[in-house]
């Protein structure tokens, strides 16, 4: 039974982080977190998402605090560091806070920036860590032309992408690109993130063969349970992603990475390293380039050093309000 929305907001407590670093214009992250027979939850759809949005992410904390989850396949998570779109200069400092990996995402798109500033990062990546594997995310920024002109560009560069994410915005932009670059004789992997979270049909990617692997996120797909049927249905390679979540969020997709059948890649759980601080004195960051999974401690003394204050608390309460009605008329 789906609690109330009295019952939900008796403990809620909503927090606002700052970030180390901008991501996609983002500098604090907000959430509402809540208790539940399970523990604490987090509830963060981002701001600017209206209630039938924001009403499946809302599903999915709900679910992680008041119901059973699928069974562990494994007890821990490879995970992949993490670059939001610095510049060339900062790459250093920023994948520091990452610790040991094996592979790192590179934010690439950036609203402001051109494919000079996009390869200089990539570059500068390639040459600090020339082992690690190299995957890219535009969040659908790039026309096919442009998402094409950077990868034939890397492979001048003699540099090799273990896949791209999300290059372009609709479907039909990704089957394209596909078959250019396989026409092309570019061994690049397609994936889909924005096209499966976002889509009023998380499986048309899938079915249009326009991704080779799907990027999957728990929030946006309404729960662990939700997210490991859309991997079995789609049939493809699965990587596990955050949404510049708190150690209560990143919880969640650990236990999505390691309730799938098989994980092949490395997963985008360590985001919490992109925060200033963290909900959790025992935070869920990358050791030795895993995290193992686990429920985290929430930390009363975190909590209040980053509630809001009383104008932002009671939005989020008409938000959650608002978000429980939508979730209420589609049940």
């Amino acid at each position: 039974m789906r609690p109330s929305l009295s019952e939900i907001t008796k403990n809620a407590r909503v927090v606002k982080i700052g970030l180390r670093t901008s991501f996609r214009g983002i500098t604090e992250r907000e959430a509402l977190v809540f208790e539940g027979p399970n523990g604490w939850t987090e509830w963060a759809p981002f701001v600017e998402y209206e209630p039938a949005e924001a009403a499946v992410w809302l599903n999915a904390a709900i679910d992680w605090a008041y119901e059973p989850q699928p069974e562990l396949k494994r007890r821990t998570i490879a995970i992949n560091a993490t670059l939001p779109a610095v510049a060339a200069s900062d790459v250093e400092s920023v994948l520091a806070r990452f610790g040991t990996f094996s592979t790192v995402k590179i934010k690439v798109g950036e609203s402001g920036q051109t494919i000079i500033d996009d390869l200089a990062r990539i570059i500068r990546v390639k040459v600090l860590y020339p082992a690690a594997k190299i995957r890219l995310d535009a969040n659908g920024a790039f026309k096919v032309f442009e998402a094409l002109a950077l990868i034939e560009a890397l492979a001048n560069s003699h540099v090799e992408l273990e896949y791209f994410e999300q290059p372009c915005a609709s479907v039909a932009e990704l089957a394209e690109l596909k078959q250019m670059l396989s026409a092309k004789g570019h061994a690049v992997l397609i994936a889909a993130d924005e096209s499966v979270r976002k889509a009023s049909d998380p499986l048309a990617v899938a079915h249009a063969n326009a991704a080779d692997l799907l990027v999957l996120k728990v929030a946006p797909l309404g729960g662990v349970s939700k997210a490991l049927e859309i991997s079995q249905a789609a049939g493809l390679p699965v990587v596990v992603s955050s949404a510049l979540d708190t150690s209560l969020g990143i919880a969640m997709g650990l236990h999505l990475a390691g309730a799938l059948q098989t994980l092949d890649f490395a997963c985008g759980l360590g985001t919490v390293a992109l925060l200033e601080s963290d909900l959790c004195d025992e935070p869920l960051v990358t050791q030795n380039g895993e995290i193992e999974i686990r429920r985290p401690v929430l930390s009363t003394k975190l909590l209040d050093k980053y509630q809001a204050d009383e104008d932002h608390t009671e939005w989020w309460l008409e938000r959650l309000a608002d978000s429980f009605a939508e979730l209420e008329s589609i049940s």
